[in-house]
């Protein structure tokens, strides 16, 4: 950027010189009456100069104006060539506004010789220092939401009195002059925004904006800002998601582009890959609609989500959407081992069956003695019973 600026700086010093030079001993003079004027569009200043006194009497020359000012936004020099007498040129009035002009002649006058004044008339304008010191608004931002409205907020100088209001105004070329903010968006009863839903705003154009406001002491410092809307795009989130597993150890992840107004292939994504128990996840920018991962741990479950923004393609510069819901493969569930059999209870049914036919055993054959008992007591009860009988007949007989 610094030897950018020095050769900048060089060839214009080289064209100085180079046109300075006049064979008939003639100088030009710079223009005179420099000025600088805002006409209330919080930026684009109108520049305007007079011809040099000594040129009112030349009539066989043509006058052509050089015109440098200093660019604050791109922080170098830029510069212009001009036959009429005015100029408009964006400038950010919270800095230096630095102006130099000269004058070049061609013609009969100089021999057909291009002459560029040695000297230059130069004009620096400090900001305004109206407004409470420190009162600004800061983290100045504004989002232009799926290329649908504008939004842009702001947050509250920490210094700024108690009971203060402030105030948008904007301003762009098709507006013959400031318009107020048409919403305010409200936040712990301060204004700290302004939503544009419903009103058209130019694409490619400088819009210009100014916060101020008012207080009990006081008007608050005005802050001034410059952007077009085509490089705060905010994308919408994008929606429907699908996760795909193939062969050879694939996933495949697809999704759509979200409904609006935001050209599709504009946009460029970033995909976010995780996996249960891995940090941090991964992160791959593609153009496409869908990504395809091989050689993925199967073992682990495999989640996603997308996010997008312009590509530098269709805009200087974008802000990312916000992230999409995130998505998974199926989940992998571990197959649990069978149970071997346990030895003990095996041992406990084989003592238990051997303890039934034991006591099975027993209880047969008690049950058999007993009944063998049984047998033998019967005829020995018999026979006692006849013996008497038959010993006290033959007493009686006898």
């Amino acid at each position: 950027m610094v030897i950018k600026c020095w050769l900048t700086h060089l060839m214009l010093l080289l064209i100085t010189w180079k046109e300075s030079l006049n064979c008939s001993g003639l100088t030009v003079d710079p223009p005179e009456n420099l000025t600088v004027v805002d006409p209330g569009h919080f930026g684009h200043l109108e520049i305007s100069w007079s011809p040099p006194g000594s040129l009112i009497n030349m009539t066989n020359c043509s006058t052509v104006y050089h015109l440098e000012y200093f660019n604050t936004y791109k922080n170098s020099w830029n510069a212009a060539r001009m036959s009429i007498r005015s100029y408009s040129v964006q400038f950010d009035l919270m800095k230096d506004i630095k102006v130099r002009v000269f004058t070049i002649l061609d013609g009969p006058c100089t021999n057909n010789k291009m002459i560029k004044s040695t000297n230059y008339t130069e004009l620096i304008q400090k900001p305004p220092s109206t407004g409470i010191v420190d009162t600004e608004v800061q983290d100045f931002i504004c989002l232009f939401h799926n290329m649908e409205y504008l939004e842009c907020k702001w947050r509250r100088n920490p210094k700024t009195p108690a009971n203060s209001k402030h105030n948008l105004y904007f301003w762009h070329k098709k507006l013959a002059q400031a318009v107020d903010c048409p919403n305010y968006i409200v936040s712990s009863g301060d204004r700290s925004g302004c939503n544009f839903t419903g009103t058209s705003l130019p694409k490619f154009t400088d819009i210009n904006f100014c916060v101020n406001g008012s207080s009990p002491k006081g008007p608050l410092k005005p802050a001034f800002f410059s952007l077009q809307i085509q490089n705060h795009v905010k994308p919408a989130i994008a929606n429907k998601l699908r996760v795909q597993t193939g062969p050879d150890m694939e996933l495949r992840l697809q999704w759509e582009c979200p409904a609006g107004s935001v050209p599709g292939h504009c946009l460029e994504w970033e995909v976010e890959h995780s996996q249960k128990g891995k940090t941090p996840p991964t992160k791959s920018v593609t153009r496409q609609t869908s990504l395809t991962l091989t050689s993925v741990h199967k073992s682990e479950r495999n989640c996603f989500r997308v996010r997008s923004k312009l590509s530098k393609y269709c805009a200087d510069k974008s802000f990312w959407s916000d992230w999409s819901q995130p998505i998974c493969d199926q989940e992998k569930k571990e197959i649990a081992p069978e149970p071997q059999p346990s030895v003990v209870p095996v041992y406990i049914c084989i003592a238990a069956a051997i303890i039934a036919m034991l006591v099975l055993s027993l209880c047969v054959g008690a049950a058999l003695k007993v009944k063998k008992s049984r047998q033998e007591k019967r005829p020995n009860a018999l026979l006692a019973t006849l013996f008497p009988r038959n010993v006290t007949v033959t007493a009686g007989e006898a």
